[in-house]
């Protein structure tokens, strides 16, 4: 290989020729372009300069490629330029479609030129540029040229970039070349082709499999990478077929294959047979794993086991022997496999973890690994295994390793304390303790935040627990840096601190986040001091003197939260309290803006009703996360807003135009099997009078195409006031149509059963153009699944910040309760789940949450029913056989109360 040390060009050529092309160079594009970056960086560095690509500018590049026209080729400086273009493009810069176009035509004449490294920069070149420009299929003679010559260099790059420029018609162009590629002596050039097989699937999969017989040759070589690629394509054509795949498995599984890598896959298929199948240990795929267990190649044997510990149906028996090869791991003096095995383990103790705890000795000698991922992982496996006794001396073992690891690891320690904290109930004290000193230790907003929500976790569960960790949060705001952390503890003392024997203690922390922190911190401390007043009426008249004076803040929205809660609170009137204060409305804000601009509209003579203003629906619970160190978080993109999706969707229609705000947009509900010819599910859209049902209908058929479809919708007592067709439903592209039905006047009748039929006009069509065959099309059916509307279709969940409070406001005036015996239900885990279906409302004040082993428990649910009406229920729950449950439902209308209360019996 050529080298050019005097433009710094070497490190970047070498890692794309050397690694560019390779099979796996997909799964780390973007980390080697870094690392080459880096090097070149360093490279350069070493001789005073800095990275030469670092500010390469894209004109100018291509005003450079004209050096590729020049005759006889300039080697070295098209090496250089078209290094340029190359690391520009891996670096994310987008060329437009006549640059791009014009740098390739460009690019092609350097096949002019011999230079290998020269010649296998241009094959990258038209592998990253084919995709924008036009006309590339004019290198197709000179890639094939170079597919079938001699110099084995060349070979291997050119048929990855043919394949990558060839489309699905001119596949049989090259058909006969790829074949000879397959089973070719050279082991690159095979391994090329079969690499090229699996990408052509994704296009032309009915060519490949025409290729099954070269591919099984393939299989057969001495060599381990084309073995393991070969068995690759054969799976992946294969997979649709079952009994193929499992013949293939049968065949592989008696014989003796060579490759490690290739074994490494095989394991992989037959563990997804496993599952798929629902087999037990006892079948030969399952022997065969363990037969691999005692496999000479490490990877192999890490492998099976893996496959082993993370099959579904593995009980602690059969996990016995693949934890006992990941045991022996844990002591190698490689640390490539003490990783592995650890993170293993570290997996199979969040579910079972009685199996895990004979490696518990291993473990703890690994808590002094020079590798600190090793000694995290080992430290947080043993916290989910060990015994309660053994929790204080892992405490002493965090602390002496805590400040050398980075904070993402901090993570995973805190995510297992916390674990442990509901495991050991009695060992709380002693964990919060730990998570004090790691609180006021340094660290950044993810890790502070990850050790605030482990405290919040116990002061939730456990309430003996709940002034020691407030005590432990009002310490650390008293230095947090962090805004979102200091207003997120603040409202947790708002809605805790007021329950606790001496709420006095919490003013002194709030009122010096007043004086001391940042505008929004302020404005935080404010409401909570607010709820403070309403809630503690021995601290009323105090909270009134500190909100009078910050009424003199500088800034408007501390000073107008003041006045506002100072205003409420003088009154003393417990309803304003309530409303304004301990359960403020949550509206939607975009809904309440259109509802405002209607009401513009009019003549403004009556009162706006806010209660026709949908409230905001409440976030999504957190997910716990297993931290088990596999991959970086990505950052998650917020989805956008569905409800003002639908808002939008049904206001373009002109027949649903004036129906009112929207109230309520169900879950898509499945009228039809996946697998069906005609897959339609449907969204009920809930307005004040009337119900919209959305028909998202798709045509699987390719030889049909569906015109004027519409679905018919029939139940006793309501009416269908409009049917919106579907124009055409061409396959494969979703569309959709509506009906408009009346919400009785009976309240009582507002639920029912609906028969529905898919009805359209069938013309049959070319499957490869889907253009119509003939002019007119025949009437046909086809019958779809009931449709149910229930009482969760008119409810709307909304948050109750303080179920007391709402609860006592609402009073006993349309109180119904009533006694029901659940006996279909064996769990009150169960029980919790079903009523909240039902009913369609929001838990509160964590009242989903049941405590482990509690044989009774008292859910709070709290809605809005269409129309504005409040609507709330506690359901105490009383575990014997089945679930007994004595509901209570209060409300701001008895019909509305007597409907929810029908909702479970």
């Amino acid at each position: 290989m050529k080298k050019d040390e005097e433009d710094g060009t070497v490190s970047l050529v070498t890692y794309m020729l050397d690694y560019g092309d390779h099979p796996h160079f997909r799964l780390a594009k973007g980390k080697g372009l870094q690392v080459m970056e880096e090097h070149c960086s360093s490279s350069s560095t070493a001789k005073g300069g800095g990275n030469p690509y670092h500010n390469l500018d894209k004109t100018s590049v291509l005003q450079e490629a004209r050096a590729f026209n020049e005759t006889p080729v300039n080697v070295k400086k098209s090496t250089h330029v078209l290094t340029k273009i190359l690391y520009l493009l891996n670096q994310g810069e987008n060329l437009g479609t006549k640059e791009a176009t014009d740098a390739f035509f460009a690019m092609t004449k350097l096949f002019q030129s011999n230079d290998i490294v020269l010649r296998r920069l241009v094959y990258l070149g038209i592998k990253e540029l084919c995709i924008t420009a036009e006309d590339t299929i004019i290198v197709t003679s000179s890639l094939t040229k170079d597919m079938t010559g001699k110099e084995d260099q060349y070979r291997a790059p050119a048929i990855r970039a043919l394949c990558k420029i060839t489309d699905a018609t001119m596949m049989q162009a090259i058909e006969r070349y790829m074949k000879q590629a397959i089973v070719d002596k050279a082991p690159g050039v095979s391994s090329a082709a079969l690499v090229s097989c699996r990408h052509i699937m994704n296009e032309s999969p009915d060519v490949v499999k025409r290729w099954v017989s070269e591919v099984q040759e393939a299989l057969s070589s001495d060599n381990v990478m084309v073995q393991f690629h070969a068995l690759g394509v054969l799976h992946q054509i294969r997979k649709t077929d079952k009994l193929a795949v499992t013949k293939m498995v049968s065949k592989l599984t008696s014989t003796r294959q060579r490759s490690p890598y290739s074994i490494c896959l095989l394991i992989r298929i037959v563990a997804q047979l496993i599952e798929e199948d629902d087999m037990g240990s006892d079948n030969k795929l399952y022997e065969f794993l363990e037969v691999m267990l005692r496999h000479k190649a490490e990877m192999v044997i890490y492998e099976a086991a893996n496959a082993i510990v993370t099959l579904k149906k593995s009980s602690a028996r059969d996990l016995a022997p693949a934890i006992s090869v990941l045991q022996l791991f844990l002591s190698s003096p490689k640390p490539t496999l003490r990783f592995a095995a650890v993170r293993t383990l570290s997996k199979v103790a969040m579910t079972q973890p009685n199996a895990v705890t004979a490696c518990n000795l291993d473990l703890e000698n690994l808590i002094q690994d020079v590798n600190r991922s090793i000694a995290t992982l080992a430290i947080t496996t043993l916290l989910k295994t060990g015994s309660e006794g053994s929790v204080d001396r892992l405490m002493n073992s965090i602390s002496s390793f805590l400040n050398d690891i980075s904070d993402e690891f901090k993570i995973v320690v805190v995510e297992a304390l916390r674990a442990l904290a509901l495991k050991y109930p009695r060992k709380q004290p002693v964990l919060m303790n730990q998570l004090a000193d790691m609180l006021r230790s340094e660290g950044g907003l993810l890790y502070k935040e990850a050790i605030a929500n482990t405290i919040i976790t116990i002061i939730e569960d456990n309430p003996e627990a709940k002034e020691k960790g407030l005590d432990h949060l009002c310490e650390f705001i008293e230095d947090c840096e962090h805004t979102t952390l200091a207003v997120r503890i603040l409202h947790l003392l708002g809605r805790e601190g007021t329950k606790t024997k001496q709420p006095s203690r919490y003013i002194r922390f709030i009122y010096n986040r007043v004086i001391l922190e940042n505008a929004a911190v302020r404005a935080a401390a404010v409401s909570v001091l607010a709820k403070f007043g309403a809630q503690c009426e021995s601290l009323l008249s105090n909270v009134l003197v500190l909100l009078k004076r910050c009424m003199m803040d500088t800034e408007d929205e501390v000073r107008d939260r003041a006045t506002y809660f100072h205003a409420i609170l003088t009154t003393k009137d417990i309803a304003l309290y309530n409303h304004y204060i301990l359960n403020p409305p949550q509206f939607a804000l975009p809904s309440l803006e259109r509802a405002l601009m209607q009401y513009l509209k009019t003549s403004c003579e009556t009162v706006f009703d806010t209660r026709t203003v949908p409230e905001s629906a409440p976030p999504p619970e957190e997910k716990k996360s297993h931290f088990v160190m596999d991959t970086p978080k990505q950052e998650e993109h917020k989805a956008p807003n569905t409800h003002e999706k639908y808002v939008e969707q049904l206001s373009a229609i002109p027949q649903f135009a004036m129906l009112g705000p929207l109230f309520k947009s169900s879950q898509p509900v499945e009228l039809t099997e996946s697998e069906t010819e005609y897959v339609v599910r449907c969204i009920k859209h809930t307005f004040i009078n009337h119900i919209v049902l959305q028909f998202d209908c798709t045509n699987t058929l390719n030889d049909q195409l569906l015109e004027d479809v519409t679905v018919v919708v029939e139940g006793e007592g309501w009416d269908v006031l409009h049917t919106i067709p579907r124009a055409s439903l061409p396959y494969s592209q979703p569309g959709s149509c509506y009906t408009l039905l009346g919400i009785p006047e009976d309240i009582m009748a507002t639920t029912g059963t609906f028969s529905t039929m898919l009805k359209f006009k069938v013309r049959d069509c070319d499957p490869t153009t889907g253009e119509p065959e003939t002019e007119e099309g025949y009437e046909d059916d086809y019958t779809l699944e009931d449709l149910e509307i229930s009482v969760a279709d008119h409810v709307q969940r909304v948050t109750r910040s303080n179920f007391g409070s709402a609860w006592e406001e609402l009073g006993a005036s349309n109180e119904l309760e009533d006694t029901f015996a659940l006996s279909s239900m064996g769990s009150l885990e169960e029980a919790v789940t079903q009523i909240t279906q039902f009913m369609g409302m929001q838990p509160c004040d964590r009242s989903d949450r049941i405590p482990e082993g509690k044989s009774s428990h008292t859910l709070y649910l709290a809605g809005m029913y269409r129309g504005g009406h409040s609507v709330l229920v506690r359901a105490k729950l009383a575990l014997s056989e089945g679930v007994t449950m004595q509901l209570t439902v209060r409300s701001d209308s008895p019909e509305v109360s007597e409907v929810i209360a029908s909702a479970v019996g």
